[in-house]
């Protein structure tokens, strides 16, 4: 079975000889202190920031957990629906958690959203850009107002940009009540190493740094990550090849089945589709071979959702949406 369920990278960034000698490189009898201070400069200068901005964890999944325990004592908001594990981790430090709700194309109103900051009063609003599960991308102008209602209730804006590197660069101004939270498990084809990189003010990054541990990240995950931000180049283009493969996936559906069901844009790895017709194209595609993201929750059970593939695998995709297509043309005029 294919897994294309869980919004990873179908490709390997380092080969088998570079994945070597980075092994050999690395001094595993030593703790990474040198290394976390390497990798908190690349990955600044890489994106522009300067390495007191930036502070990282194992996966962006514990980088939500420390918000949950350091912000101030409150409620989280977010939008529903948006990345469950907010809500899990919420659960787990006993914080409570309110939600904005989706209109029925999963797009969010602006002036619902502040409405509800006005009567939660969160601590923080945490959200996804591009948004998880649709697929969308909120604009400056939308995220700014938003910025600017926390700061008048003097909570913190916190935006998890997993799928940006798919999506449209954007500059935000810093502040010291908004974060950005990013992850090398997507564009980056690290899930497996966990790593997640928070980034705000220096003042904000040093608070939260209270919490953290004396030693984070482990030495490999490190070396690995290093590697990739000291040839930018061979990055790129490993992003550049998944953007590509995030197009075709785009295709595919508003090529063959965008007439007879819901095909979300996407600014992300995957594709999100909704509808009768899209539920009987999911199964039909589990039965090929294929696992994609079906929805157990209520609210979410007419929707199917497709991460990147590799161009072979997307091949043999193609070939049984086409096939599946014939045969729902077939049964519509019989």
């Amino acid at each position: 079975m294919i897994r294309i369920n869980k919004n990873e990278s179908p490709l390997r960034p380092l080969t088998d000889s570079q994945l070597a000698t980075i092994i050999q490189e690395a001094s595993f009898n030593f703790y990474p202190d040198d290394e976390y201070e390497r990798f908190k400069a690349a990955y600044a200068n890489y994106y522009g920031y300067n390495a007191e901005q930036v502070i990282a964890g194992n996966g962006s999944d514990e980088l939500i957990q420390k918000l949950m325990l350091i912000m101030p004592e409150g409620p989280a908001l977010t939008l529903n629906p948006d990345f469950f594990m907010y809500q899990a981790y919420a659960a787990q430090v006993n914080r409570p958690i309110e939600f904005v709700e989706s209109e029925d194309d999963l797009t969010f109103n602006l002036e619902q959203i502040l409405q509800r900051i006005e009567e939660v009063q969160p601590a923080f609003f945490i959200m996804s850009n591009p948004h998880n599960p649709s697929g969308k991308q909120y604009g400056t102008t939308f995220l700014k107002a938003i910025a600017d209602k926390m700061n008048s209730i003097g909570g913190y804006f916190v935006i998890d940009e997993a799928y940006l590197d798919f999506g449209e660069a954007y500059k935000f101004d810093m502040q010291p009540h908004v974060l950005q939270m990013r992850t090398l498990s997507k564009a980056f084809g690290i899930a497996g190493l966990r790593l997640g990189v928070l980034i705000g003010t220096p003042e904000t990054i040093q608070h939260i740094q209270s919490i953290e541990h004396p030693y984070p990240l482990n030495t490999l995950t490190l070396h690995i990550a290093l590697y990739m931000f000291e040839h930018p180049e061979k990055t790129k283009q490993f992003i550049d090849h998944q953007r590509q493969l995030a197009l075709r996936l785009r295709n595919l559906f508003n090529d063959y089945v965008a007439d007879i069901m819901v095909v979300f844009p996407s600014y992300t790895n995957f594709v999100l589709t909704k509808g009768a017709a899209a539920q009987n194209l999911g199964q039909y595609i589990q039965s090929h071979g294929f696992l994609p993201r079906l929805y157990d929750e209520p609210e979410m059970n007419d929707y199917v959702r497709y991460s990147i593939a590799t161009d072979s695998q997307l091949d043999d995709l193609e070939e049984i949406i086409k096939t599946w297509r014939s045969q729902y043309d077939l049964s519509k005029n019989t």
